[in-house]
């Protein structure tokens, strides 16, 4: 099901979404109220998730998200939508970033891109190398707990990027006001690739 996390949901007044027990309570919450496992959404969303964390407050402000995340228990398996190569993947463990993060390439034609995945779990990244081929519906890897994901509630950030410039295991995933037309098109929506809604 989808969840709105927005700044303009009125459900969130009163929730310290920074929170990783606060937030899992409430998206425990929308799950629980429309019988469902997995909460998914987020693409261009501007959020109040990210205020705790001065990464995202130097310069400008950084609260519009890139990608879509899936809220469900940490442990969950991630199963890749394409078939891919590793590009890259790094333990992103300063506060407000990505935790365990894998970069997979991907080449149709002569169309080059990549996915992302963050949030995941620390042993998702042993046994992997460059290189290393994922077939489409393989297991990647598992989510993380909110102590390894860098102090969010379990999820998977999955996010699209057409240029990855000279990156290595990371991406920006919030962008401000101010980058979101180039990011909105380095950047497209992922449900152009998994055919959600």
């Amino acid at each position: 099901m989808s969840i709105d996390l927005s700044s303009t949901n009125k459900e969130l007044k009163g929730v310290d979404i920074t929170n990783p027990d606060s937030c899992q309570k409430y998206i425990d919450e929308v799950l629980a109220r429309n019988e469902a496992l997995v909460a998914y959404g987020g693409y261009l969303e501007k959020r109040n998730l990210y205020d705790a964390a001065d990464r995202f407050s130097k310069g400008s402000t950084r609260n519009i998200h890139l990608g879509i995340d899936f809220w469900c228990e940490a442990g969950t398996q991630v199963i890749t939508p394409i078939t891919g190569t590793v590009h890259s993947f790094s333990n992103n463990d300063d506060i407000g970033n990505y935790g365990p993060t894998i970069i997979l390439e991907h080449k149709f034609e002569n169309i080059l891109f990549y996915s992302l995945y963050g949030h995941l779990s620390i042993e998702s990244l042993y046994e992997l190398f460059i290189g290393k081929k994922f077939r489409k519906g393989e297991t990647l890897a598992t989510l993380g707990t909110p102590d390894i994901n860098v102090n969010y509630a379990p999820h998977l950030h999955f996010q699209i990027i057409n240029d990855l410039g000279s990156y290595q295991g990371d991406y920006p995933g919030v962008c401000s006001e101010s980058d979101l037309d180039f990011y909105k098109t380095n950047c497209p929506d992922p449900n152009l690739l998994l055919q959600l809604y």
